[in-house]
């Protein structure tokens, strides 16, 4: 009998093969990580006061040791926080626990772990069929000023930076003063006196020749298979194409703004963006009773119409380490659901940030990167259930139809103020900002054929689409929503309604479509050398 482990031996040695295009990332759906703040790696409960600003622990020896966990709700990408060398010392504002305040590109973060552990982490993903995103910053180093003044400039010590270690290598220090004067935006300093965010120069040939040739590396080092990039808006437009080149994989950009044309722009320039535009309007409509809905079809219909490949591949989501979450803003549990929904039925990624299916409160840095581990990662709550829901038919869709990751989402008028139908066959959005103790109804035509049969994925519940009208009706439960799909679309996973799908014992799509993906991907690669 030949042996396997050669060819074993062989893969472990393999260059990154796992790279994965802007087309193969948006069928997936992404889980947000700050490592400080996911796991340890003992799976103690080691105190962490988000006050403080300090590391509490976690690690990607950690991350590996949940991933049960996170591909349980059914996602199958992971986001993790810058993981390269970050300032020391103390700043004004607590310690680089985050990953954003860089001081050395070419060493890891040892406070996370070793190489070895995240490499382990890249290869624990791959092996289940999942993909590695990882958060990196281009746009500016971190170093205590040598004298802390209000009078600029300041004088940096640049000796213990890397490989940018020299004055010439960043813009002279100035504070953005003027947001609507671009090269304000891209050529002055984030931060303030007291923590300069020391902006690199990125109008340097030299500079971006580093930087083109650091990326190749990165990338391929670390196995890598899309980059979630920092503070794009700060660094001329025309660089990021060759950056992004140089990357090969997915990338996808933080343009922190509510103006869709602006943002359009870096839609031009990298793979995607995180969908700020929609974002704002979406908290809005939903963290109160009286929140306006229509924004967000306003909101949508011009981003699908302005951005370069409209919003599909785009980053959508709830709640960020940036942004208070949600649940500051509002706990009623019809409104929480509502929002979270959201993010699955855009013609985006979806994105869940940590903590959001614990339902975590905090409101703006430090507040919102709360430890987990606090959570004990309890699966049998209401959130993780609704999460595990929507992100199924999410996929259950993908599966259904050839189709439904290039049609764009569509808005059926109700008639209902606090209600709004979002139609991306086969699956049909109802959804409602009344509240739990509100009352809403949807009336849909033209969705469904006529006599067909549809459920309600977050309840089971079960419709029939008028024989004559072709209209399907529908009513919201403690202010709920209704995620549909054709009870046909179920047929391959039992495990979501399954006494609507008409089947039992039937293995989750979960297991199938994400699990199997990688035993067949790694299979494949030894059978090749075989």
């Amino acid at each position: 009998m030949l042996s396997l482990a050669p060819a074993l031996s062989l893969f472990l040695f393999l260059p990154h093969v796992f790279a994965a295009s802007a087309d193969q990332w948006k069928s997936r759906s992404i889980y947000q990580i700050i490592t400080d703040r996911f796991a340890l790696s003992n799976d103690s409960s080691a105190t962490c006061n988000t006050e403080d600003r300090i590391y509490c622990g976690g690690s990607w020896k950690g991350i590996v040791n949940h991933l049960d966990y996170i591909q349980d709700m059914g996602f199958d990408a992971v986001w993790i926080s810058p993981i390269v060398k970050n300032i020391e010392a103390e700043t004004a504002y607590g310690y680089a626990y985050h990953g954003y305040w860089t001081q050395d590109i070419n060493s890891l973060n040892s406070h996370y772990g070793s190489e070895d552990d995240l490499k382990s982490l890249a290869t624990a993903l791959h092996a289940r069929g999942m993909y590695l995103m990882v958060d990196i910053v281009v746009n500016h180093f971190v170093q205590n000023p040598s004298s802390n003044s209000s009078t600029l400039p300041q004088t940096f010590d640049y000796s213990g930076l890397s490989p940018f270690s020299a004055e010439t290598d960043f813009h002279p220090e100035c504070f953005i003063t003027d947001y609507n004067n671009q090269t304000n935006v891209e050529q002055c300093w984030l931060g303030d006196s007291n923590l300069p965010l020391m902006d690199i120069d990125t109008e340097n040939s030299t500079v971006v020749q580093e930087w083109n040739s650091w990326v190749t590396s990165f990338v391929n080092t670390y196995s890598i298979d899309g980059l979630r990039i920092d503070t794009v808006k700060h660094i001329r437009k025309d660089f990021w194409p060759a950056f992004a080149s140089a990357a090969g994989v997915f990338t996808i950009g933080e343009v922190l703004t509510d103006n869709i044309t602006y943002t359009s722009d870096y839609t031009q320039v990298l793979d995607s963006v995180l969908d700020y535009p929609t974002w704002y309007p979406v908290v809005q409509a939903f963290n109160t009773t009286s929140g306006n809905l229509s924004a967000i079809q306003s909101a949508v219909t011009q981003a699908q119409s302005s951005y370069k490949n409209g919003l599909f591949g785009t980053g959508a989501f709830l709640e960020n380490q940036d942004q208070p979450r949600f649940q500051s803003h509002t706990t009623d549990t019809g409104l929480v659901k509502n929002a979270i929904s959201f993010p699955f039925i855009h013609d985006g990624i979806p994105i869940l940030y940590q903590g959001q299916e614990q339902g975590y409160t905090g409101a703006a840095d430090p507040f919102n990167r709360e430890a987990l581990w606090f959570s004990g990662y309890q699966e049998d709550k209401d959130l993780v259930t609704h999460i595990k829901a929507v992100n199924t038919a999410r996929q259950l869709a993908v599966n259904a139809s050839s189709s439904f990751l290039t049609t764009k989402m569509s808005f059926v008028s109700q008639s209902d103020v606090g209600a709004i139908a979002i139609s991306k066959p086969p699956m049909l959005a109802l959804l409602t900002n009344v509240g739990s103790s509100g009352s809403a109804s949807w009336s849909v035509s033209g969705v469904y054929n006529k006599g067909e049969t549809v459920v309600d994925v977050l309840t089971c519940k079960t419709y029939t689409v008028d024989s004559s009208s072709g209209t399907l009706s529908a009513s919201a439960d403690s202010g709920a929503p209704r995620i549909i799909l054709p009870t046909s679309a179920l047929k391959s996973d039992g495990t979501l309604c399954a006494s609507a799908a008409g089947t039992s014992g039937a293995m989750s799509v979960n297991s199938v479509s994400r699990g199997a993906l990688g035993i067949s991907l790694v299979a494949g690669l030894i059978l090749t050398f075989l």
